[in-house]
């Protein structure tokens, strides 16, 4: 399999993956959908249960000038904004469901300490104890190295986030996925994960579930609020005990990098960390694509997630890390006398102190035919990463425009079509908070590597129905 080659498939098949999409994201709702040029559609769709957003009111009242901000107070009155730092999601990528994880990258990536190449597979079959791997050549050819791991995930060749495509992992015959990729088992069935930056998560979400060519009519702060909307129902979710969410319609569509475009993306992280909150916790916030209009929902009948605190804050600005580490070399500052040959101070280090030492991960043993089985991995525990210093954080919740305020971008600062409406009385909402999630990513075995944990229209019918 050469470099390249899944760059090529991935372009081979995006009119079928357009079409799935299409077909994936109405839930059952008849649709019309009509190719037109530039990849442009024009979809006819059902209502949706119209709760929270409405993704074609939305787009309509970006083409008349509101803010995002205006638009997300229309449709969530009562949240909050806030803005939390860098942190994870785990995804469920339901159509892998009771079928080994077969990976593939143009990049070198690691499994169970192993590196494997372009042109090799690596498959995973998730054990109550990690995972039983295989690498063959190519997805489906002959065997190079059988053994087993309890480090169950696949890493890309590098750590951080918006990785080049090159880079990404790929499933056999399926999408590409930032982040890394791993299996768990849900009682006796075979479940596939997608552990990835919150905010590269969303570059593939926004795009599934609303038409990123609205931004060329008018349509960019709909965008935006339909980023926020998503990242904030994403950190409410707590559905499985592997997962937190996952990526049909059942939750939020989601296609890995497939579906990936820049104006989306830009309005992905032109609000980056920003979600919608009731009562300092996250709100599970709901939207479809229901014609607009309506007795709106309020945030108080919508669920709520975690807390804030159960999340990275925001650095505050001008913190900077410290340069030195405890293995970093301490020259001692204190006055010595001079050397009476040379006239210099001999250098003082800290005993004991050494240079940082660094494991490129190109030494970890390359799978290549007839290589001897190496010995599992010794065990891995995923470290969960100290939160920074509560003083060195701020976390502030700006309240969203209110009706009736002198703001320009308040709900009523404009009238048209508004009807005259009295507000529903809340819902009883259970508000019990789930327990908070940590937010590392499993550390790959040996060789040491970085690990990925993080400090933390008509649109197509989307229905993004509460569990019941």
């Amino acid at each position: 399999m050469p470099n390249g080659y899944l760059a090529e498939r991935r372009r081979r098949r995006g009119l079928l993956t357009l079409s799935l999409a299409v077909a994936a994201t109405t839930g059952g709702t008849a649709l019309l959908a009509w190719a037109w040029p530039e990849n442009a559609l024009h979809l006819t769709v059902g209502a949706g249960h119209g709760r929270g957003l409405s993704q074609n009111g939305a787009f309509e009242k970006a083409a008349q000038g509101w803010t995002a901000d205006r638009i997300l107070a229309n449709y969530y009155s009562g949240a909050d904004l806030a803005d939390i730092g860098a942190t994870s999601v785990r995804v469920r990528i339901m159509e892998q469901d009771d079928e080994t994880l077969d990976v593939v990258s143009d990049s070198v990536f690691y499994v169970a300490g192993r590196r494997v190449i372009p042109g090799q597979a690596a498959h995973l079959t998730p054990t109550a104890s990690g995972a039983d791997v295989t690498i063959t050549q190519g997805c489906d050819g002959d065997t190079l190295w059988e053994g087993a791991t309890d480090d169950p995930w696949a890493y890309p060749v590098t750590e951080g986030t918006a990785r080049p495509a090159e880079e990404q992992l790929e499933i056999c015959g399926g999408n590409a996925f930032r982040g890394v990729l791993g299996v768990a088992l849900d009682g006796d069935a075979f479940r596939t994960v997608n552990e990835v930056d919150l905010d590269d998560y969303l570059k593939g979400v926004v795009p599934a579930e609303m038409i990123p060519g609205w931004a060329d009519q008018g349509g960019t702060e709909a965008l935006k609020a339909q980023a926020i909307a998503a990242r904030s129902y994403a950190l409410a979710e707590n559905r499985y005990t592997y997962a937190q969410t996952c990526d049909t319609t059942d939750c939020q569509m989601y296609l890995g990098t497939d579906k990936e475009d820049p104006r989306t993306t830009e309005a992905v992280e032109s609000t980056s960390g920003r979600v919608l909150v009731r009562d300092n916790h996250i709100l599970r916030a709901e939207y479809s694509a229901a014609p607009d209009g309506g007795p709106l929902t309020p945030a108080s009948a919508m669920e709520i997630g975690p807390a804030l605190t159960d999340f990275p804050a925001v650095q505050s600005p001008g913190l900077l890390p410290s340069l030195l580490s405890p293995q970093s070399p301490q020259t001692d500052t204190t006055p010595t006398e001079l050397d009476p040959e040379t006239g210099a101070a001999p250098e003082i280090t800290t005993p004991g102190a050494g240079t940082p030492t660094y494991t490129d991960p190109s030494y970890a043993q390359q799978t290549v035919p007839g290589a001897e089985n190496p010995t599992t991995p010794s065990n891995v525990t995923p470290d969960t990463p100290a939160r920074p210093n509560p003083g060195n954080r701020t976390r502030g919740v700006v309240p969203l425009p209110s009706p009736g305020s002198a703001d320009p971008n308040s709900l009523h600062s404009d009238t048209r079509g508004l009807p005259d409406r009295t507000p529903p009385q809340p819902l009883a909402v259970p508000t019990v908070t789930p327990t908070p999630r940590a937010v590392a990513t499993p550390t790959p075995s040996t060789p040491a590597r970085p690990t990925y944990a993080v400090p933390q229209p008509t649109a197509p019918a989307v229905n993004h129905q509460s569990p019941e």
